[in-house]
């Protein structure tokens, strides 16, 4: 490390091989080695001690809904990827949904792009979208540099945004699957919605019946027969429902091209806990049973589900009515992710090397990010999270970055301060103060 411009150094330095003390070395932006703790400083070169603060590596979010342009009014580069920075995320991927327009066809994602280049303070990626009659712009998308592609088995709550039947996502699938893309779902089968019990109003346990785990688990079901089919590969997007679990444990066990992520409010809240009329709390799938949620850590725990994502789904206060039914679906996440998971896993005997598994690791292998985030190691980009994780704190609305400080964590003490976090060796947020943006937008480089 003899030419490094910036060493930092911790006692606890979370690594592939485990977390030990270490020093971390970087030059233009890239770590170039992790000595021992004691190596010697290179002359010329900066120390930044950490003491006893961890260093990970920043986070990869995968499902980040920025809304941006369009509904900016929602949320916006801007104040997303400052929340996220405040959070420990150095890169996320936005969603192709909630913005005007969506990111259906490649115009749309230069659009897109322009938005963000100037106002994105962590690294920006781009999912493309898959609808019913864009099978045409699949490939063109492809070939600018979209990381794969979204799609909805059921409405997805925007009229510009229409889900896919079972024969549109098979030729949408099989387009895909022609040039080894990814298709990412949300899976919920519109039938078995359609015949749930539809109540309306304030009970959270209304709603809960509305969106029943059969609906999941058909349409996990039906994904899976179909990327077998196809040879395709597939991710379910923000799994709720655990008796899904079975279905897709057998399809990795026979080979299937399937990756599974969930969300921390489904692994940090429980329907039980959920007052009526806080919608701040409705996602769709929703918030299940604490004995749902169990079965969910027990599959993290052995691998049947990959990552942890947040689906940061924001919207402006006044859509989040008491009532369940015409409320908007979605929780603000970014900020908050790193320590509600956090302070979930250490109470369930976890480590933050499994945290950094969860939440960086995969979650840039997923995205094809890996020879450059994802870890403390060298050759990739120097992109840290510096976190206290003993230290706690009680999440107050008002400190949140997002633009509408909408929370289903309010109140709640959780464990892990961020200190600070680094983009590229630059120092981008310490202590809730932030710099200009620093961001890069992000292509699929294979």
């Amino acid at each position: 490390m003899s030419d490094a411009e910036l060493v930092l150094r911790s006692t606890r330095v979370i690594t592939p091989e485990g977390t030990r003390a270490a020093s971390v070395a970087v030059t233009d932006g890239t770590i170039t080695a992790v000595q021992p703790y004691e190596a010697p400083v290179p002359g010329g070169a900066r120390l930044e001690d950490l003491g006893d603060d961890v260093l990970l590596p920043g986070l990869v979010d995968t499902h980040v809904h920025v809304n941006d342009p369009g509904r900016t009014e929602w949320e916006g580069f801007w104040t997303a990827t400052r929340a996220a920075a405040a959070g420990g995320i150095t890169t996320l991927i936005d969603m192709p949904l909630n913005s005007l327009p969506p990111t259906t066809t490649v115009g749309h994602l230069r659009t897109k792009q322009r938005v963000a280049a100037d106002q994105a303070h962590i690294d920006v990626g781009f999912w493309g979208g898959a609808l019913p009659d864009n099978v045409k712009d699949l490939r063109p998308l492809h070939e600018a540099g979209v990381f794969g592609f979204k799609a909805f088995l059921s409405p997805s709550g925007v009229d510009e945004f229409p889900h896919l039947g079972q024969e549109q996502l098979a030729r949408s699938l099989a387009e895909i699957a022609a040039f080894d893309g990814l298709l990412i779902v949300h899976a919920e089968d519109p039938h078995h919605l359609a015949a749930a019990p539809q109540h309306g109003g304030p009970r959270y346990a209304d709603f809960l019946a509305s969106r029943p785990r059969d609906a999941e688990d058909t349409a996990i079901a039906h994904l899976v027969d179909q990327a077998k089919r196809l040879g395709a590969r597939v991710h379910v997007l923000h799994l709720s429902s655990s008796d899904a679990l079975p279905v897709i444990a057998a399809a990795k066990a026979d080979g299937v091209r399937v990756t599974v992520e969930t969300c921390p409010h489904y692994l940090t809240l429980t329907a039980e806990e959920v007052p009526d009329g806080a919608s701040e709390f409705k996602c769709c799938p929703p918030i299940r049973e604490a004995a749902n949620q169990d079965l969910l850590w027990q599959a993290l725990a052995d691998g049947t589900i990959d990552c942890v994502v947040t689906d940061h789904s924001p919207s402006t206060a006044d859509l989040k009515t008491d009532d369940f039914s015409t409320a908007w679906g979605g929780i603000s996440g970014l900020q908050l992710s790193l320590p509600a998971v956090w302070t979930e896993a250490r109470r369930r005997g976890h480590g933050l090397d499994d945290v950094v598994r969860w939440m960086s690791t995969r979650t840039a292998r997923l995205a094809g990010l890996d020879a450059r985030k994802g870890a403390i190691a060298p050759g990739r980009d120097a992109d840290f999270a510096v976190l206290a994780p003993d230290e706690t704190f009680t999440v107050d609305p008002a400190a949140l970055q997002h633009r509408n400080r909408v929370t289903a964590y309010a109140g709640r003490t959780l464990h892990g301060v961020v200190r600070s976090t680094w983009l590229r060796g630059r120092r981008i947020m310490a202590d809730g103060e932030f710099t200009e943006p620093k961001g890069r937008l992000l292509t699929r480089t294979h």
